[in-house]
């Protein structure tokens, strides 16, 4: 998301509490930081107990033993820096669609059972809910409240979110276990049976890309609980941390199947109420999140001159690219390095960048003119 709710003064939330402060009431504000919280946390423990299921299917290797490894790296990663942690986190991402896309092919290139007995295959899982599009909306909801907390930490510095990316992914992940439904309806990780189908070494490469995901999003998790009581302090956010998943391993012995059946609908749920309160907070901050987006998306233009071999880039572009970063509600001198970074990767790979440059956007002129006084104020 380009940005959360326009409420960051200065720099990115330090974690979903202080997001929620400016949109909600009091009250209101304390049942959805338990939900945060709880869910966070509840999704993560579930999430180690398939880090142990993955490795159990296609390896042997005991469940407990599986999430073991997987909890001691997310303890390790705590201890790297933020912007190698952020690296890691995105490696897996391009990793994952390229399987996905493998298995796709493979289950609509491979003769597979007609519609009606898929249809019947499928009535062997039993449902979460009982009616369909409640568990579509309870399943949405379950993936909202749990990667809300960590947008709302790295919301307020990250410029540009494939979504389209994402649901297309979702969506070619679901058409492919649509189709092999019928033989894998009853397996702790039914992608990777899939995987097993189509060749050991790819299965095997398959294994260890979902246990990078596993871990990728049980870091995400357990490290946006711990910034919620850190209060911005490093060395007590690793300590929290490591109780936290010390406590979430514990949990994760309860088993995989149990758990999801258990928690994914209670979690859903709750994440259902928090997108409401999301609706209502959007409502209200419409008009500044539009007039955020263009003004950041106005500064990814004037700086792709500076990157663009065939564009100037002038003492007025400098000029104009310190303005509207300072126009901006969160920390100019950040989001500068950022649209930055951006504007040099667009000059590298767009075929016409200077088109791209000279693309008008609106741009609240109100606020550019009171940062530009501000400015001059300043020196």
């Amino acid at each position: 998301m380009d940005f959360i709710f326009g409420v960051q003064e200065t720099g990115g939330s330090s974690h979903h509490d202080e997001v929620f402060e400016r949109i909600t009431h009091p009250a209101l504000r304390r049942v959805i930081d338990v939900v945060l919280v709880f869910s966070g946390f509840a999704m993560g423990f579930v999430m180690l107990a398939g880090a142990g299921a993955n490795l159990e299917q296609q390896f042997g290797l005991p469940a407990w033993a599986g999430s073991a490894l997987c909890a001691v790296l997310v303890i390790l990663t705590a201890f790297l820096d933020f912007d190698r942690i952020m690296k890691v986190i995105g490696v897996f991402t391009p990793m994952i669609i390229v399987a996905i896309t493998i298995l796709t092919i493979y289950s609509l290139a491979t003769p597979h059972p007609s519609v009606a007995e898929l249809n019947t295959a499928a009535t062997q899982v039993t449902p979460a809910l009982p009616n369909l599009w409640l568990s579509t909306i309870n399943y949405f909801a379950l993936c909202v409240v749990n990667g809300i907390a960590m947008a709302f930490v790295l919301g307020g510095s990250v410029l540009r979110i494939g979504g389209t990316i994402i649901a297309l992914v979702i969506g070619a992940d679901a058409l492919c276990l649509y189709l092999n439904v019928d033989r894998v309806w009853d397996v702790n990780v039914p992608a990777l049976e899939i995987a097993r189908s189509t060749h050991p070494a790819f299965a095997f490469v398959y294994t260890l890309i979902i246990f990078a995901l596993i871990y990728n999003t049980v870091f995400s998790l357990f490290y946006s609980t711990a910034r919620r009581f850190s209060g911005g302090q490093t060395t007590r956010m690793r300590i929290v941390l490591v109780g936290v998943v010390a406590v979430g391993y514990a949990a994760s012995l309860m088993g995989f199947k149990k758990l999801i059946g258990g928690m994914y609908p209670i979690i859903g749920w709750l994440g259902v109420a928090l997108l409401v309160v999301l609706a209502v907070g959007w409502l209200r901050e419409r008009s500044a999140v539009l007039r955020e987006e263009n003004l950041r998306r106005k500064l990814i233009r004037v700086l792709v001159r500076k990157h663009a071999d065939d564009l100037e880039y002038t003492d007025e572009h400098r000029a104009q690219a310190r303005t509207l970063a300072q126009a901006s509600v969160v920390d100019g001198t950040e989001l500068r390095c950022e649209a930055d970074s951006i504007a040099e990767q667009i000059a590298d790979t767009q075929d016409d960048a200077a088109a791209y440059a000279r693309e008008a956007l609106p741009v609240d002129e109100a606020l550019v003119e009171q940062a530009i006084e501000a400015d001059r104020a300043n020196g």
